[in-house]
Parts: structure tokens; C-alpha cells; sequence
């Protein structure tokens, strides 16, 4: 039925655990994915979108590593968005609606296309750990797989308890039972444990709703995509969204149910997303503002059903209905389903390697809303992540990590595993210190390398990445080299509002100023025909722009990180004995310990540690 033993199991089919299945049979490894229902395969058990402010650029790293999400969010899109335009290109964020059952339908089809992947429904209520080191799991049918490593994607199944008003029961998702048995284990081995919340709004039907009352929000006219591979096409049609608002009137309403609210009567007890309130939440804390946008997002190309964005709640019923038919557009509303809250059992993640290994359990890898995350493409990040770790340490090869200079997904670990998480973390662009390096636009060049030389980015996808850096290079240094004379420059700098030059110069100063775009500098005949010459598409064009335009501050970012990775390089013993350090803060000795953070730089961004407590330490290292 199930071979001897398996190299990996993952535990759990969302976001994070289709990643790790995925990578870890990508890498050669023997995976079984075992989940409580094969036909809810990465699920979009909340707003059906992928990608956003600094998500999108977590996907497309997913993408340029060899995950699978850039691709399927490609392929079941059906609206395309790059937000933060008329901001720099490190703000610039690409964001997919998503058909939601198209996208779990070619997750199943790639996960099944996939080799070394063995598949098997059913619930893991336990671990299999011997000496310390896992050796497989448990299913409620009592049966033992075996295993060198597992990973735990388990999401919000843990312990789950949902929320409707004065009621609740238990689930890991509307219509699904919770998963019940791992916690208890874990904490029965040393783990802390802990509850954290999420909440979604109500599902509606479309045929119930007069847009006409609403503002229509388009999709991009020349639509991009996620994934670097030649695999996918951008849209060529694409379905609006909407707009409408809550109302004070709409406030009063849902101010009644407060008293039969879970978030408000004691019922929930555990911490919330912080940038994703519930609309209860939103009127108590911000009592000041009169409305609050709602986004009206449909489920897919075929299908009337339609996602509120912004009006999640766990209020009852019928104060859902009524607060919601107040709203305009919405005034013969008819609910598909109401929204809910739903309580589940996560563990901080300080009690995790970087490469999301527990420190307790050899072999055990924890990733997703299990550590405290929340979102689907923070969840597909770590399950990736975690996938090519269990794969290399099967084979006894080193560990694969990003650091914060190399990655979005390398902010987002180092922040769990060095600070915790005491609410459901979510990935902002202002979470990473060295945003204009990581960009969405040249996520491949970061990263494709990397995972080609682990095994799991493809020799074509190599291949692409490599000639799109050579005709970007090609191009840039043709900025450089290339002049340009009055005649030919200044009809175009006049046209623009922009200063004419007195004498011939470079090209590369003249499209450095911040007016002038790649089109106005296409109308040079030299300039166009380089880029018919060699064949250049939109994705190199938006690279030479980026590059030309920012260069003064990616060149002084990467001076900065170059700082910060001097002391990356400064490692620090695995079992290093912070008690000796006797001039250094009572504090600071007691989070390191507790952290055990693998370098210098990782310690000095450990909370209540501060620049003299790392002094004491480089002084004890002989630096």
C-alpha cells in the first residue's frame, strides 16, 4: 500500500503543503501527501486572489525557485493587477482574482503530473519520534507510515473552532472537521503551543446584486502574469471587480449584534489578523470613520458566487444580512454562505531553525499558518522552503536558507524564527530593509541560480533566466555607451516638460530623469532598432528601466547589504553558552538563549538585544 519508508511526508494539502510535496518529489525525493480530503487540494479557503503588496513579490520568488503557484495563478486567472504603479518599482506589486475552482483543479493536475508523489486521504492524529528524531505518522484509522523527515502544513485544522455569532463548532474550514491529536503530542514532547484567529466574510450571489450602484474596478489593460516560464500567456480578456462602501447606518446595525458577538462576549480568546480586522472589529476600533470599502470579487469565469472583501465578520446571521442590505448595491442581497471566525492552534515559531526545522525533533519541519502566518502565499513560501530542506537533509546535503538581502521569503523566516509572532504574521514591503533589491521584476535573477544548483529549477528555466540577464545587460550597457545629439533628444525632452541639452551626451543620463519612460526613449531611431535587433520583450524593457532609472539606489542598497551579510558570515557555535557573556544584559542572554540564532546579525535583530549586548558578543568571538 505505502512503500517501506518515505523520504518526506507532508501532512496537509493547502497552500504550504502543495509547495512541499511539490519540491521535495521536484528534488528526487519519495513524498506522500496526505491530507483529510483529496478533493480540496491548495483550496483558496478565503478571498479568491493571489499576490498583492509584497505578496505578489513572494510569488514571483515561489515562481523563479520552481514552485508551482506562479504558474497556476497564471493559468486560473481571471483579472490581472499591478498595484503601486505611480510608486517606485520596489512598491510595484502584481496581484491575480483568481477562478477558485480552477485554481485547486490545476494544483491537483500539476501535484498529479508530478513524480515521486504518492497521494493518500486521511487524517494524521500523531507523530511517529524516536530519540528525538521523526520516523513517520499516525492516522486516526491506527495505521503507521514511515518516514526520514515530515512536514507539518496542518492550517487552520489544528484544534479548529468556528464562529458564527453565538455559536460555534468544530472545523478546519466551513463543511470540514477539524484535525484533532497532533497539539496534545507535540506539547507532550516540549513544544509550545498557542491560538491565533482568522475570520472570512459571506459569500453572495451575484444575480442578487445591482452594480450599477457600485464602482467598477478593471483589471490591467496590457494584463502581466506571475511566472517567468514560457508556460503561460497573460489574459487576453479579463472579469471586473467592484466597489461599494458600509454606511453609518450599516455600523448601527452590526452594533447590535455586538452583544452575540464571539469577538466581544469572551468566546474568542485568541489574537487576530491585525491588517485583515473583521468589519466589527473595524467599527469599534475606528470609530471615527463613517464607511469602509468593501471589494464585491467573483469566484471564477463561470459562477455567480461572489467574495465581500472587507466586510469579514463572525457576527450572527442575521445581522450579516441585514447590516449587509443597507449597503448600496446590496439591497436584495442573497447569501450563498455568512461569514465566520475560526480558532486554531499554531506554535511560535522561535522554536524553529531557519530552514523550518523544529530544534526539538530531527526531521520535523513546520510550515504555514502552523507558525503563526497568515495568507496563502506566506503559507506556499514556507512550504516550499521546508520541502527543499527535508529533500537535502534526506540526501545529507546542506541546508538552502535566504537571507533578508536575497529574498522576501528570507525577511519573512528570519522574522519568525528571530522575533515570533504573537498575532497572525502578514508580509509587508516595509517589513524588508532592502526592498529596491528585491523587486518583483528581477526576483529570477535572484533566485533562479540558487535553486538550479539544489536541483529543483529546471535546466529551462536556467536557460530563460540567463538570456534575459544577458540582453538586459546588452541593453543597459548600450545606455551607457550610446550617445545621443541635440537634435535628435531635444524635440523629446521639450514634448515631455523636460530641460533640452546644450551638447551631445550619453543616453543613460537622458532616460535617467524621472519623466522620461522606455517609450519616449523608443522614439530614437538608435534606440529602436537595438530593441528590434535583438529581439527584446516587456519583460526586459521593464528590467532596462528599472535598472537605468534606480541605479543610484540599488547600487547604495547593495553596499548596505554587503554591511549586513559581513556579519552573517559571522557564525555563532550551535550550542554556544550565552551565561558566560556576564557583561552582557540579563535580558539579552536570556532571548539568545532561548533563540539560538545561528550568526551575529541574526542575535543583534533579536528583540531586547541591543547594539552593545552584540559588542560584548563580536569582543567574546575575537572580532
Amino acid at each position: 500500500m505505502f512503500k517501506d519508508t518515505y523520504d518526506v511526508i507532508v501532512v496537509g494539502a493547502g497552500h504550504a503543503g502543495s509547495e512541499a510535496a511539490a519540491a521535495a518529489a521536484n528534488m528526487g525525493s519519495s513524498t506522500l501527501l496526505v491530507t483529510m480530503n483529496l478533493q480540496n487540494i491548495a483550496q483558496m479557503s478565503c478571498n479568491p486572489a493571489m499576490g498583492g503588496i509584497a505578496k505578489g513579490q513572494i510569488l514571483r520568488e515561489i515562481d523563479a525557485l520552481g514552485g508551482y503557484s506562479g504558474l497556476v495563478s497564471d493559468t486560473s486567472a481571471i483579472q490581472f493587477k499591478m498595484l503601486n504603479k505611480s510608486k517606485g518599482p520596489a512598491m510595484w506589486s502584481p496581484r491575480v482574482q483568481s477562478d477558485r475552482m480552477l485554481f485547486s483543479q490545476h494544483w491537483r493536475e500539476r501535484l498529479e503530473q508530478t513524480e515521486n508523489l504518492d497521494f493518500y486521504q486521511e487524517m494524521v492524529s500523531g507523530l511517529i519520534v524516536v530519540n528525538n528524531q521523526v520516523t513517520g505518522v499516525k492516522t486516526s484509522l491506527g495505521l503507521e507510515i514511515k518516514a526520514k523527515t515530515v512536514i507539518l502544513t496542518n492550517g487552520t485544522f489544528l484544534n479548529g473552532l468556528i464562529h458564527i455569532g453565538d455559536k460555534n463548532f468544530g472545523g478546519g474550514r466551513a463543511g470540514e472537521r477539524a484535525s484533532f491529536g497532533i497539539t496534545k503530542e507535540l506539547e507532550d514532547m516540549g513544544f509550545e503551543a498557542g491560538r491565533m484567529k482568522t475570520g472570512t466574510p459571506p459569500r453572495v450571489d451575484g444575480r442578487s446584486l445591482d452594480f450599477t450602484k457600485m464602482e467598477e474596478q478593471p483589471g490591467d489593460q496590457q494584463p502581466w502574469k506571475f511566472s517567468y516560464s514560457n508556460e503561460t500567456k497573460p489574459l487576453k480578456e479579463q472579469r471586473s471587480c467592484w466597489m461599494s462602501y458600509t454606511s453609518q447606518d450599516v455600523h448601527n446595525i452590526l452594533k447590535e449584534g455586538f452583544d452575540r458577538s464571539p469577538m466581544f462576549n469572551g468566546s474568542i480568546k485568541s489574537t487576530g489578523p491585525r491588517y485583515c480586522p473583521s468589519i466589527e472589529d473595524k467599527i469599534h476600533r475606528f470609530a471615527d470613520k463613517d464607511r469602509h470599502q468593501m471589494f464585491v470579487e467573483p469566484e471564477g469565469w463561470n459562477t455567480v458566487e461572489y467574495y465581500v472583501n472587507g466586510f469579514s465578520t463572525s457576527l450572527p446571521e442575521d445581522i450579516q444580512f441585514k447590516a449587509l442590505q443597507q449597503c448600496a448595491g446590496f439591497e436584495n442581497v442573497k447569501f450563498f454562505r455568512p461569514g465566520y471566525a475560526i480558532e486554531y492552534d499554531y506554535f511560535p515559531p522561535t522554536q524553529l531553525k531557519h530552514t523550518l526545522e523544529t530544534k526539538l525533533v530531527e526531521g520535523l519541519y513546520f510550515a504555514g499558518q502552523i507558525n503563526g502566518t497568515t495568507g496563502y502565499e506566506e503559507a506556499a513560501s514556507q512550504g516550499l522552503m521546508a520541502g527543499i530542506n527535508a529533500a537535502l537533509k534526506v540526501k545529507e546535503k546542506e541546508e538552502f536558507t535566504l537571507s533578508r538581502s536575497e529574498a522576501y521569503i528570507g525577511v519573512l523566516i528570519d522574522d519568525l524564527i528571530t522575533k515570533g509572532t504573537e498575532e497572525p504574521y502578514r508580509m509587508f514591503t516595509s517589513r524588508a530593509e532592502y526592498r529596491t533589491l528585491l523587486r518583483q521584476d528581477n526576483a529570477d535573477f535572484r533566485l533562479t541560480a540558487k535553486s538550479f544548483d539544489i536541483g529543483l529549477a529546471s535546466s529551462g528555466r536556467m536557460k530563460l533566466m540567463e538570456d534575459k540577464k544577458e540582453k538586459s545587460d546588452a541593453f543597459v550597457d548600450f545606455f551607457k555607451n550610446q550617445s545621443v545629439t541635440t537634435d535628435e533628444i531635444n524635440p523629446i525632452l521639450e514634448e515631455k516638460n523636460s530641460s533640452k541639452v546644450d551638447q551631445q551626451g550619453k543616453l543613460f543620463k537622458i532616460f535617467a530623469r524621472p519623466n522620461i519612460t522606455m517609450q519616449d526613449m523608443r522614439k530614437l531611431k538608435s534606440v529602436e532598432n537595438f530593441v528590434k535587433e535583438h529581439d527584446l520583450d516587456n519583460e526586459v524593457l521593464e528590467q532596462v528601466e528599472v535598472q537605468v532609472k534606480y541605479a543610484g539606489y540599488i547600487e547604495k542598497e547593495k553596499l548596505n547589504a554587503d554591511k549586513l551579510n559581513r556579519l552573517e558570515n559571522v557564525k555563532i557555535p550551535e550550542h554556544f553558552d550565552y551565561s558566560l557573556l556576564k557583561s552582557m544584559s540579563f535580558e539579552a542572554r536570556e532571548k539568545l538563549t532561548k533563540i539560538k540564532p545561528r550568526t551575529v546579525s541574526q542575535a543583534s535583530r533579536v528583540s531586547g538585544v541591543n547594539p552593545s549586548d552584540v559588542s560584548v558578543l563580536l569582543v567574546h568571538m575575537g572580532r
